[in-house]
């Protein structure tokens, strides 16, 4: 593993960074921040857990950071996982996306490649959620040898397609003039029937939405049933029961039916944006048992 000193960042971003490091010091756990370089930039992973343990990497949702997992990293690392936590390049982080664009999703594909390669990590269990289960998804497809057990939680456009009124209210999100409280109102909303969102992550969100310099999202079509087939990958995806994403219960049968030999559940009381965090004690067990076989 290579590590650099992070670049500097503008002034503006200081809340943002302030934001980032408050939450940051709410994991349960010591943790042990990594920065790597590759063609694309410098990418920030926050690690946890002992050293020797099999590597759990976790993408986080667009815009979410790395640091939205602090709900969860104490169980995991707890059980002896190695937590690696990326940041992802482009996105409201600490990574610093200051060298060749992605450009498509083969680019994005390939700098996880290379981030995975400067850690030293032939292969590793990944959970992802929302647009990093996508990637996380995407990822198993095209190195499968890299990825052990795959946990999506409340993937979106993995196995189903967005429902058109979450597509209208997100809309808003892709107007100039960013503002934190455009952002503020679309977590609220998302969380309409669940637990609220945390404050400390949900001003995160905000300021990284109005003040983070922007990249181009890199994404793509849903995988096809033909590419879902060739999945052998054990697979666990959590569904949100409150979801505005999609519907959960269809997704849920969608998911069954792309890749037979997957663990589905549907989590009570969550919302898309809230699963990993206010759900985090099912979450948590769930994953746990996934990623154990034959654990009780």
């Amino acid at each position: 593993m290579s590590a650099h000193t992070a670049p500097s960042r503008p002034p503006r971003l200081a809340p943002f960074l302030a934001a980032y490091d408050k939450l940051l010091a709410r994991w349960p756990v010591p943790v042990e921040p990594l920065t790597v370089r590759t063609a694309h930039g410098t990418t920030r992973i926050n690690a946890c857990g002992p050293a020797d343990g099999h590597p759990l990497v976790l993408l986080h949702g667009g815009g979410a950071t790395s640091t939205m997992w602090y709900a969860n990293v104490g169980a995991w690392a707890g059980a002896g996982h190695r937590v690696l936590a990326i940041d992802l390049i482009g996105d409201p982080g600490r990574s610093v996306h200051d060298g060749t664009p992605l450009g498509d999703v083969p680019g994005l594909l390939g700098w996880l490649d290379a981030v995975l390669d400067q850690l030293g990590v032939p292969a590793a269990d990944f959970c992802g959620h929302s647009y990093g289960a996508w990637i996380a998804l995407e990822y198993a497809l095209h190195a499968p040898a890299r990825v052990s057990r795959l946990a999506l939680l409340d993937p979106t456009l993995c196995f189903a397609g967005y429902r058109p009124g979450y597509l209208l209210r997100v809309l808003p999100l892709f107007l100039p003039r960013r503002t934190p409280a455009r952002a503020r109102s679309y977590l609220d909303w998302d969380a309409t029937d669940g637990p609220r969102t945390d404050p400390d992550w949900r001003e995160l969100y905000a300021l990284g939405y109005a003040d983070f310099p922007a990249s181009p999202v890199i994404t793509g079509p849903r995988p096809t049933p033909t590419r879902l087939g060739t999945l052998t990958t054990p697979l666990l995806a959590l569904y949100a029961e409150h979801s505005r994403a999609h519907d959960p219960h269809r997704t849920a049968v969608a998911t069954h039916q792309a890749v037979p030999h997957a663990t589905v559940t549907t989590v009570p009381g969550a919302s898309h944006h809230n699963l990993p965090m206010t759900a985090a004690p099912e979450v948590n067990h769930q994953v746990l048992n996934f990623l154990t076989p034959g654990r009780t």
